[in-house]
């Protein structure tokens, strides 16, 4: 066991002795450990120790709410799922419809774990692998070489080459990052078997750093932090820990056996009463002045309805609510029910 976290967990009934991760969405105010040890086929060696920042400036509770009194009731599949993830240092696909609350697993594992922001990395139908390892604006440098005058100093590189999100991720941190590749299924259709050397390797060369690495054999460049810097040893990045990888999928197509291959894979089911109630409750408390219970029966109604509604619109319902209740305004009558059918409006455009 790595005894590097030695924090201790934050309060509530211990899991099972391997669990790393629990589900109850506390917070801990500092890395949990000891960190399990990898299997001998996945550890890496990469050279250096990066700064690692333990701020997410409020992401986590933007995205899970900080209003719990209680812990949040752990589901088994996910639990499971996610520390055999941890220990196995696989990625974990994860699948549902939409607005099920996938990425949000990327932010609950984050705060319970102390493992800092989240590197998120969201995908797009023209979103290329080199975009999440790192860009260089080598037109911003000769502008500013141009700028500088004769005579003047070249700029340095390091300033124009910028980590993404798995580049980030691939850094050699003494304990793994949390790192979301959001809506894997809109991307390219070569994007996941261009993953599949990374994920294995655990590193990539930054090319324009490889050309130099023999007069410059460490250069500092910018990362997907903010404000974040970490030096490059000879051009290459290779992680120490292999991050925690989470990667959400609407089940738009279907992925490659060989990319499947090297995935764990879960399954989000729609929330269920209970689990609507306890988002609720993380982001608004009590919410006095509303009543909850029939909000929520409501929304499964319709939610069935039309075929799958997005756990936002319940949260955009209640905080509509509140600044009704706040108001004097709040009725729940039929223009109430009214305005849900409009906040509540089908995710497929081909239901009414």
């Amino acid at each position: 066991m790595n005894a590097s976290a030695g924090a201790q967990r934050p309060s509530g009934e211990p899991g099972p002795p391997w669990h790393v991760y629990r589900g109850t969405a506390e917070r801990a105010t500092e890395p949990v450990g000891p960190w399990p040890e990898a299997p001998p086929w996945r550890r890496f060696t990469g050279r250096g120790n990066a700064p690692r920042p333990l701020d997410d400036g409020g992401e986590a509770d933007r995205h899970l709410g900080r209003a719990l009194t209680t812990p949040r009731t752990p589901y088994p599949d996910e639990v499971a799922m996610v520390n055999a993830a941890i220990h196995l240092r696989r990625p974990l696909l994860v699948t549902g419809n939409p607005g099920t609350g996938k990425s949000s697993l990327s932010y609950l594992i984050a705060r319970e774990l102390g493992l800092g922001p989240v590197l998120r990395w969201p995908i797009t139908s023209r979103t290329k692998l080199g975009d999440g390892l790192y860009s260089y604006d080598a037109i911003g440098r000769v502008q500013a070489a141009g700028a500088g005058g004769r005579g003047a100093a070249d700029p340095d590189i390091g300033d124009y080459i910028h980590l993404g999100a798995l580049g980030t991720a691939l850094l050699p941190y003494d304990l793994p990052r949390v790192l979301l590749i959001d809506e894997l299924d809109k991307g390219d259709i070569d994007l996941p078997n261009d993953l599949l050397n990374v994920f294995e390797e655990g590193e990539y060369e930054i090319t324009e750093l490889v050309r130099i690495a023999k007069s410059r054999p460490e250069v500092q460049v910018l990362t997907a932090d903010h404000g974040g810097t970490a030096t490059v040893h000879e051009g290459s990045v290779r992680c120490r820990e292999f991050p925690i990888v989470i990667i959400t999928s609407n089940g738009e197509r279907e992925f490659p056996p060989a990319f499947l291959r090297r995935c764990l894979r879960l399954h989000v089911p729609p929330p269920d009463y209970d689990q609507l109630g306890q988002m609720v409750a993380a982001h608004f408390g009590q919410a006095e002045g509303i009543d909850l219970a029939r909000l929520i029966s409501t929304f499964l109604e319709r939610s069935q309805e039309v075929g799958g509604l997005a756990s936002d619109q319940l949260l955009n319902a209640v905080h509509l609510a509140a600044q009704l209740v706040t108001s004097g305004a709040y009725r729940p009558d039929r223009d109430w029910e009214d305005l849900l059918r409009a906040i509540w409006h089908p995710l497929s455009a081909e239901v009414g």
